[in-house]
């Protein structure tokens, strides 16, 4: 299951009853330079850092530090030293971190992509609209798969922020990025002349060449550097030879691309291919990447026993996917102004604001909960299913209990 935000409710264990109700007021008055910068702060405990954390995180990052070994001090000054606002992200990647990365990644390795991807999320147009947990799980994250951790954040944040500071959506962004980025570094595709499929950013810059799975972490990466919300997916195909591996970018709903391939979104030569996938076998299934824990793991090929790749399994929204239209309605009409959010079993698959009628992507067969706001209101909740056949049209009625698909 998916650890819980810092809204959700903590269940206090015996240690958490005995830490400190707030955290030390000296580290409340910090701004972001004197965090980064004052090294004469005395070192914290490991009670007292995690106490700076938002509550829900507290646990995990409790089992987090306690696995960092001899690195534990690193996240401890990585704590104490991010600025307040910034905390909850700081929480995030230490609570969610896959194991070896407790064990040797540096504070200032992880400081300087909390800062970017925060600065990344301040300037992008969409980012004011960008649900938490789509920036934390895709923004945030430093690494995609089991690739070498790069410090590439500032570094892709300024060589390609320039490439989409006209862009007004996120998928026009990666778009924009696809089409830099690899000119840019000079990286291309090749089955042989890349040294491993796995490689990171900077071993594929060396390299000049990277399998798909290298180019596709290349682009995810650069997309997260200037706030794009993006993932890797892959899959073994079943009807046909080999594997493939390509990347999802989040606008308004996942839409897939190929890394390095000229072409709009959800366009692309392998949709045939994805969309005979085998769902009722792992290796078949197609599976995007995730960074906290989600109950399957990302099979890697190249490392068939390293399950420490969270994933979700995605298949049905290539096998099984369809138009839908969402109508929103109530007692006088069409109720337009709010904002709806989509779920498929607890993760957001689409969201857009502002209509009273929304155009999505899903899969058919699946069910889903929708979430819909307009200004103060409350939240009005909804349960449906899109039928396996024919046309889906759906009306959610936001004053009564009924919801009608046809």
């Amino acid at each position: 299951m998916k650890r819980p935000l810092a809204h959700t409710l903590l269940i206090c264990s015996p240690l958490l009853a005995i830490w400190p109700a707030a955290p030390l007021a000296a580290e409340e008055t910090q701004t972001a330079e004197s965090a980064k910068s004052d090294s004469a702060v005395p070192p914290l405990t490991m009670i007292e850092a995690v106490n700076l954390l938002p509550a829900a995180y507290r646990p995990d990052a409790v089992k987090s530090l306690g696995a960092a070994e001899q690195n534990q001090s690193e996240l401890i000054v990585a704590i104490q030293r991010t600025p307040i606002a910034q905390r909850e992200a700081m929480a995030y990647l230490i609570a969610h971190m896959p194991p070896e990365d407790l064990t040797k990644l540096k504070a200032d390795f992880l400081l300087e992509n909390v800062d970017y991807a925060c600065r990344a999320r301040q300037t992008a147009a969409w980012g004011k609209n960008l649900p938490d947990e789509l920036f934390f799980e895709y923004v945030l994250p430093y690494a995609n798969l089991n690739e070498r951790r790069d410090n590439y954040r500032k570094d892709f944040h300024d060589k390609f922020l320039p490439a989409v500071q006209n862009c007004r959506t996120p998928g026009e962004a990666c778009l924009a990025l696809n089409k830099a980025v690899f000119a840019d570094l000079n990286v291309k595709y090749h089955p042989t002349k890349r040294p491993k499929p796995d490689q990171s950013p900077y071993e594929s810059t060396q390299a000049g060449y990277a399998s798909c799975t290298g180019l596709s972490i290349l682009l995810v990466d650069a997309c997260r550097a200037v706030g794009v919300p993006a993932r890797v997916v892959g899959t073994q195909w079943t009807k046909t030879p080999g594997n493939h591996t390509w990347i999802e970018v989040w606008d308004r709903q996942w839409n897939y691309l190929g890394a390095s391939e000229i072409g709009e979104l959800n366009q692309t030569w392998f949709a045939g291919n994805a969309s005979q996938a085998d769902g009722s076998k792992l290796p078949t299934r197609i599976h995007a990447a995730c960074f906290a824990p989600t109950g399957t793991y990302f099979p890697l090929l190249w490392a068939p026993d390293n399950k420490d790749v969270a994933a979700l399994d995605v298949t049905p929204f290539y096998t099984r996917r369809s138009h839908v239209t969402v109508n929103i309605v109530d007692k006088t009409g069409p109720l337009a102004g709010g904002e709806l959010t989509i779920r498929h079993k607890g993760h957001i698959v689409a969201a857009d604001v502002g209509a009273s009628k929304f155009k999505f992507d899903l899969a058919r067969g699946e069910k889903y909960s929708a979430e819909f706001k307009v200004g103060n209101e409350p939240q009005i909740v909804r349960e449906f299913e899109i039928r396996a056949e024919g046309s889906s049209d759906i009306t959610l009625d936001s004053i009564g209990r009924e919801i009608s698909v046809r």
